[in-house]
């Protein structure tokens, strides 16, 4: 776990150093300054408001505490193993078997799983996809996903403020020594190696939401067969709502992964989540 905290320190500072030097060679901190506005008001916002606009987004209704008492009993159990507050959940109607948490905290969480996740796997796969869940919530992943794309976007958008200045001629940077090695590294380079940097982050914080899931249950078993379902299942049925760009949210890629689309993968491959899950020694 400790490893995995590291890692993730290590990456965010790696994302900050890459900033600055962006910002250096821009030339000037007022564009780097606007970007930085821009971006961390996008992520504040995303940050406060993103839950409901995915729920709504993935059509998910809180859950009947009658007609899905034993899910709330599970959460119930696996929250006081986890030591966090009880989160509300929500179900998604989608026979593909995944689940999600979201909230800007752990008093603000949110555990959603589909109908396809309850239909597929046994009591103790389910209780390992939940303690996952909690795992993510007890990690604070949302805040540290939020801080990398923050910055991530201040990359970004400098890169493309230096795009449109070079295309239209503004910021002088021939004058001052610049030339098209430096601009293609600045527009380009940058932004993707930012980019890959925060999927490295997000690989990350899921390797770590699964060692605490296995050790808040003191087992990891139930969580590394549930995985290796959910892989099938996702290929047999797809995510056919939502949108691409959420599926770091999930304990699975919901949508199908092909060629490039899996390279940039926000999830590590099952096969090597359940190698370690399995490697773990309670």
């Amino acid at each position: 776990m400790i490893k995995n905290q590291l890692k993730t320190v290590a990456l965010l500072t790696l994302l900050s150093v890459i900033l600055l030097f962006v910002g250096q060679m821009v030339g000037g901190m007022q564009g780097l300054t606007i970007a930085l506005v821009f971006a961390v008001g996008m992520n504040f916002f995303s940050y406060w408001f993103s839950h409901k606009i995915v729920l709504m987004m993935y059509r998910a209704k809180e859950a009947d505490k009658k007609t899905h008492k034993h899910l709330y009993k599970m959460v119930e159990e696996v929250k006081d193993l986890a030591g966090i507050p009880m989160p509300k959940v929500y179900i998604v109607p989608s026979e593909n078997p995944n689940a999600f948490a979201t909230g800007r905290n752990p008093n603000n969480a949110v555990v959603a799983v589909t109908e396809g996740l309850m239909k597929l796997l046994n009591d103790e796969e389910l209780k390992g996809v939940i303690a996952h869940e909690m795992g993510h919530i007890k990690n604070r992943d949302i805040l540290i996903q939020t801080i990398a794309a923050t910055i991530a976007a201040v990359i970004s958008y400098v890169a493309m403020m230096a795009r449109w200045s070079a295309l239209f001629g503004f910021g002088g940077r021939d004058r001052d020594g610049g030339n098209i090695l430096e601009l293609l590294v600045l527009a380009i380079v940058m932004p993707l190696v930012a980019m890959i940097i925060q999927l490295a982050i997000s690989r990350s914080r899921e390797y770590l939401a699964d060692e605490t899931a296995a050790k808040t249950l003191n087992n990891s078993k139930g969580l590394a067969s549930a995985l290796q379902k959910l892989e099938s299942g996702i290929k047999q049925n797809p995510m056919r709502l939502g949108n691409k760009s959420t599926s770091c949210l999930f304990i699975a890629n919901p949508f199908s992964a092909r060629g490039l689309y899996a390279f940039l993968s926000t999830h590590p491959a099952v096969s090597e989540r359940v190698k370690k899950l399995n490697g773990m020694k309670f």
